[in-house]
């Protein structure tokens, strides 16, 4: 399962403490331009607004073949749909100093178009360094393995 968009930046920027998926209350063309890879998730947030769960700042581009592109707005919050028992969870969670929640990709699951976002905390510049390093490390034991 490839995913349609990825928020690479997010592991850079976050330590994710914990996944989620969910699905988004989307219109027809927001569901076809994200299958023909119109969406990007940097920037983007998921926050919780009266008991429900938004998708805030992704963009999703109007769909190629779509007539009335005046009146789209790419930059719309969209509802992202979990258990209630997940948003109990989430909002106990949220409550802790420091904890947010970052969109991390979309992706098929059968004929649906599910987000994946997790509990996160910001990581420090040194933490970003060691991270960094670690990857560097990784790649250059790969290298040498082949």
């Amino acid at each position: 399962m490839k995913p349609y968009s990825e928020n690479r930046k997010a592991r850079h920027e976050y330590e994710f403490l914990e996944t989620f998926e969910g699905g988004m209350v989307l219109s027809g063309p927001e569901t076809k331009s994200i299958r023909e890879g119109g969406a990007t998730l940097n920037g983007a947030y998921v926050r919780l607004i009266r008991g429900e769960l938004w998708l805030v700042g992704a963009q999703i581009r109007p769909y190629s073949k779509m007539a009335n592109r005046d009146v789209y707005d790419p930059e719309r919050s969209r509802k992202i749909l979990v258990t209630a028992k997940e948003l109990r969870r989430l909002t106990e969670k949220l409550d802790q100093k420091g904890l947010t929640l970052v969109p991390i990709s979309f992706y098929p699951l059968r004929r649906r178009i599910k987000v994946s976002f997790a509990l996160s905390r910001g990581k420090k510049a040194h933490d970003k360094r060691d991270s960094i390093k670690e990857r560097d490390r990784m790649r250059h034991a790969r290298r040498y393995d082949e």
